[in-house]
């Protein structure tokens, strides 16, 4: 499918496909989703709830896509010193003539540390590449549905195309994988706040709560096992 850089509300760039009307963040700035969704309501809730977790912190993102969110989360674990394991799977990676043209190192005046956003996307895939001083990853090429890690993650951010054109990535069947995939006490965290979504994470186990949304969106889920 055809994909077109664009520039979301904040100033940052994410990359839309036309023929579904979807982007891989939200139009209304694709930085401020990433750290109220993931990073506030995600990372900084998990490490601010479990003082004494061990090391490192294991996180599973459900959607690699321009590696964003695994970029701002490089950016927090150097800054806090919190080692971080970080594990993205992705069946469709994004080229690196599109990793190129995006321009997250600016808009976070971070231009000096854009070496490593490039690093997350020419790391290899399928094996745990070192990063940062903190930062480990692993880009896993595969469907969501063949995910069967067992309590291996403290948290998921799950980042899958939207219900609307990808409804088989918000089923029970793929929040039982996620389940089963976190530690005890574990955290997912999701953009989305359907009410279809939340019943299919509750009826697999999940204790689900709505949060303000980030900006355009007015709820998002937050679930725990």
């Amino acid at each position: 499918m055809e994909r077109k850089i664009v520039i979301t509300g904040d100033g940052s760039s994410t990359i839309h496909i036309p023929e579904w009307d979807e982007q891989y963040h939200s139009k209304h700035g694709a930085i401020q989703e990433a750290y109220h969704v993931f990073i506030t309501h995600g990372l900084h809730h998990f490490l601010d709830s479990n003082v004494d977790n061990e090391q490192p912190m294991s996180i599973l993102e459900i959607g690699f896509g321009t590696g964003l969110n695994a970029f701002i989360t490089l950016l927090e674990s150097e800054k806090k010193e919190i080692p971080i394991r970080y594990t993205g799977v992705e069946a469709y990676p994004v080229s690196m003539d599109e990793i190129n043209q995006l321009n997250y190192s600016s808009v976070l005046k971070v231009e000096d540390q854009s070496n490593l956003f490039n690093d997350l996307h020419k790391s290899t895939w399928e094996s745990v590449q070192r990063i940062s001083t903190y930062f480990s990853l692993e880009k896993q090429k595969k469907f969501f549905y063949d995910i069967n890690d067992d309590s291996k993650y403290n948290l998921i951010y799950f980042d899958a195309f939207g219900a609307r054109v990808q409804p088989e990535l918000w089923t029970e069947a793929i929040f039982q994988k996620m389940y089963d995939a976190l530690k005890p006490n574990g955290v997912l965290v999701t953009y989305s706040a359907k009410g279809s979504v939340r019943r299919a994470m509750q009826a697999v186990g999940f204790v689900v709560e709505k949060l303000p949304g980030p900006p355009g969106k007015r709820e998002m889920l937050r679930a725990f096992k």
